[in-house]
């Protein structure tokens, strides 16, 4: 484990729109707030979107289950946001659900907000955390 201490910085209600993009808003949103690093927690509907929705098998490097949906959902969902010298990564964990179907996963990048999603967007102060590739897995993890 590894850890430090922050600062809460600003705190941003925030109303995405029927048929944004959630991941292209939010990198529109934290680029225009110079925001460094965040948290997000929102609720709302998606249109469609792209999920990985855990490994195929438990291993390392992992090989993601893709999964999609197109009918729209109900979601609920929260995660961090990184944003150094331009570069806007996230990783978003989210409930979807419609009916007595419910997806559990990562949110990927053909998001589609289906009427609203309204979040709330926690500014971390400090310019210290980054994403930083891990070669064992393959993904950019958090670098403290």
């Amino acid at each position: 484990m590894k850890y430090q201490q922050a600062e809460l910085g600003r705190v941003f209600v925030v109303k995405f729109e029927h048929g944004d993009n959630l991941h292209e808003s939010i990198k529109e949103f934290v680029s225009r707030e110079e925001i460094s690093f965040a948290t997000i927690s929102f609720l709302g509907a998606l249109l469609k979107a792209d999920i990985v929705a855990g490994p195929k098998e438990p291993v390392i490097p992992p090989d993601p289950e893709f999964m999609s949906f197109n009918d729209g959902r109900e979601v609920v969902g929260f995660g961090t946001i990184v944003n150094v010298s331009g570069e806007c990564e996230m990783h978003i964990h989210s409930a979807i659900g419609k009916g007595e179907k419910t997806l559990t996963g990562c949110l990927r990048k053909n998001a589609e907000i289906f009427l609203t999603i309204e979040a709330v967007v926690q500014e971390i102060a400090g310019d210290n955390i980054t994403r930083k590739m891990d070669p064992e897995t393959g993904f950019k993890l958090l670098d403290l």
